[in-house]
């Protein structure tokens, strides 16, 4: 389970420029609670960056994540790596047991509003605040693709406050801004 291999398998099944900016976005979040948690930055990373890796080729529950997890199955990713990214997907049912898995939940649906709402800004992500994010996470159309409900949630179980999770979430995007198109 290396980057280069997952970056190899994630363009085998995501054609699309936003979902791979997406996934690279939650890689992103991931590395920095890794660091933060002192945790396999690795192995978290990766996580982060396979999580949806399906989702163009299996759109629709319970396809997503379940497919794309036979798949890292037979490439011989740890049973750790795909619980999380079952996880992530709540119709599964699968616990989010472990800080990781926690915090994939937390990160996926944050760094997706993140970046809608960094890219229509003029300076992206460089001035973003998480007073601006929090104030459109209430205009219920904007990214309404987005579940508010999941961000809380992902807060809560975290065990971080949704101001620091978004002020956290927006340094570590800032990081790789150029890789992410901001």
């Amino acid at each position: 389970m290396t980057r280069p291999n997952a970056i190899t398998l994630l363009k085998e099944y995501t054609k699309s420029d936003a979902l791979l900016k997406h996934m690279y976005a939650v890689e992103g979040a991931m590395r920095a609670y890794a660091r933060k948690y002192s945790e396999d930055e690795e192995t978290w990373g990766i996580t982060g960056l396979m999580h949806d890796f399906d989702y163009e080729m299996y759109p629709n529950p319970p396809d997503h994540p379940m497919k794309g997890s036979e798949v890292l199955k037979e490439k011989g990713y740890p049973d750790h790596v795909r619980r999380a990214i079952l996880g992530h997907a709540t119709y599964t049912g699968v616990p989010r047991d472990t800080q990781m898995a926690k915090a994939l939940f937390a990160c996926d649906e944050l760094c997706g509003f993140i970046m809608a709402r960094a890219v229509i800004r003029p300076n992206k992500i460089a001035d973003l605040e998480v007073s601006s994010v929090k104030k459109k996470l209430k205009d219920k159309a904007f990214a309404r693709n987005v579940s508010r409900e999941d961000i809380t949630k992902g807060c809560e179980e975290l065990g971080v406050p949704l101001d620091e999770h978004i002020k956290f979430v927006i340094d570590a995007m800032k990081s790789i801004a150029p890789e992410l198109g901001l």
